[in-house]
């Protein structure tokens, strides 16, 4: 069985199917019978658990698992304290109210630049936060983010579960450790 993580880069689709001009994980040398454990949106970055391990597969993805998920969002303006108290409480959605999560004010992580470039507006000031969620409905970060006033101007999946983006920049990919991949497993 094979089972590694892989930065995706902004504009790169999680399948390995080219479509609408966006390029697949076809692109970036990847090993043949791997799968996302999950996804990211053609607009997101960062980490994605691809494996051949169907059962593994099938227990990252899913919500019921509740395997912790931690994304860093730039947005437009300071987020506030309110702000992320209600992210923290949960916020009602067009799909219905989401679970608490993790969420907190994040220094710039200094991330390689994105390209394209995130938009740079001189009257308009931009932060970071992190938020730590346990769901996984469809852009919900993006959503979360917009419904307390703070739109996305960047979202990087920075870690699933024990396994982190350090060391691997945008476009790379590496097997899991076998104390990796016994970690994972170990989550209940």
């Amino acid at each position: 069985m094979t089972t590694l993580i892989f930065n995706k880069p902004y504009g790169v689709l999680s399948q390995f199917t080219p479509e609408d001009g966006h390029v697949s994980l076809a692109a970036f040398g990847l090993p043949a019978g791997v799968y996302p454990a999950g996804r990211l949106d053609a607009d997101s970055e960062g980490l994605l658990l691809l494996t051949s391990d169907g059962a593994l597969q099938a227990r990252v993805a899913d919500p019921r698992h509740k395997l912790p998920k931690t994304y860093w969002a730039q947005v437009e303006r300071e987020i506030t304290p309110e702000a992320l108290a209600r992210l923290r409480a949960g916020v009602t959605l067009n799909d219905g109210p989401t679970l608490p999560c993790g969420a907190r004010a994040l220094p710039d992580p200094g991330l390689a630049p994105r390209v394209p470039p995130v938009r740079f507006r001189k009257t308009v000031p931009t932060s970071w936060a992190e938020l730590v969620l346990k769901e996984g409905r469809n852009r919900q970060v993006r959503r979360m983010l917009a419904s307390v006033g703070f739109p996305v101007l960047r979202l990087v999946r920075s870690a699933i579960g024990p396994l982190t983006l350090q060391g691997l920049e945008p476009g790379l990919w590496r097997p899991l450790t076998r104390a990796e991949l016994s970690k994972l497993r170990g989550i209940s």
